[in-house]
């Protein structure tokens, strides 16, 4: 608790290699960050749960977790993460062994629902009522917010795993999704192209055709984003998005898929994150002051 006795926000926001944790007094104002990386399940909890209760007084935790998991709450398997194929993380409780261990309500969502959140709540221009985050990076994974709300529905979307129309001189490459080959995580994630051209596009020269490539791939989810649920923005962040011109790319690439037929026109933009690499924790932060 703090010195004026408010209770502080707890924040995780759980990923494949590390663990970012935060409390704060509000989702805009981090008192204390700490980062672990992603160990085996009961190790890394552990850590996690050390560091909280030594933080003060938890009013609420909130965690952004990497997927698939378990949304709805009428579930006995909510707060799990469930398929995933990260060793000894599949049907991991993390939202039960927080709730038991500090004793505190549980926001829970996946990484880039928060991240969609964070960024529609707290971009410094605010006159978006819908809004959808993608990240690309190790993976490709989106959340979509519609008037203040995340898209759940049966479970929560995976936007990595659309299949985009092969790009004409990408017809070679059988993809690396372990589960749907050349599906755009498949073709267009960190992984896929360090597998198809041996390192990552920002290492690659500007002038190399994979520039092309995967900002094709990229402009067709956000064609599909637009074209499905007319948002007005889509967010692009991760790793493979801090490579030189592939958002100027992705536009342009945009506005030819688009022809000029869509009604918003205008209205819808493709943009970089506003939060940087906040986006996720401080959408953690929001999650627990929901809860």
């Amino acid at each position: 608790m703090t010195e004026t006795g408010q209770k502080l926000l707890g924040a995780i926001e759980a990923g494949g290699t590390k663990f970012v944790l935060a409390v704060g007094l509000s989702p805009s104002d981090i008192t204390a960050r700490h980062t672990i990386p992603t160990r085996d399940p009961a190790t890394t909890l552990a850590q996690a749960a050390e560091w909280f209760e030594g933080q003060g007084n938890l009013g609420a935790l909130g965690i952004a977790s990497f997927g698939p998991v378990e949304l709805d709450r009428t579930s006995p398997e909510w707060g799990h993460i469930t398929s995933t194929p990260k060793p000894g993380w599949a049907n991991c409780d993390i939202a039960g062994y927080f709730s038991e261990r500090l004793g505190v309500p549980i926001g829970f969502d996946t990484d880039v629902n928060a991240a969609a959140l964070a960024e529609y709540k707290y971009r410094p221009c605010k006159n978006a009522t819908s809004l959808a985050y993608v990240t690309v990076g190790t993976g490709i994974g989106g959340g979509l917010v519609i008037d203040g709300q995340p898209v759940h529905g049966a479970a929560h979307p995976e936007m990595g795993h659309i299949y985009p129309q092969r790009h004409p001189t990408d017809q070679q490459f059988d993809g690396i999704c372990p589960h749907h080959g050349d599906c755009l995580e498949g073709l267009a994630s960190g992984p896929a192209i360090k597998a198809r051209w041996g390192e990552s596009l920002s290492q690659l020269p500007s002038d190399h055709e994979a520039h092309e490539i995967v900002a094709a791939y990229l402009a067709q989810l956000c064609h599909t984003l637009i074209a499905i649920s007319a948002v007005e923005l889509v967010v692009l962040g991760g790793g493979v998005m801090k490579t030189n011109r592939l958002l100027e790319l992705i536009n342009a690439r945009v506005s030819e898929l688009g022809a000029s037929y869509f009604p918003g026109q205008s209205k819808h933009r493709i943009v970089a994150p506003s939060l940087g690499d906040d986006a996720g924790i401080i959408g953690a932060l929001t999650l627990a002051r929901t809860a």
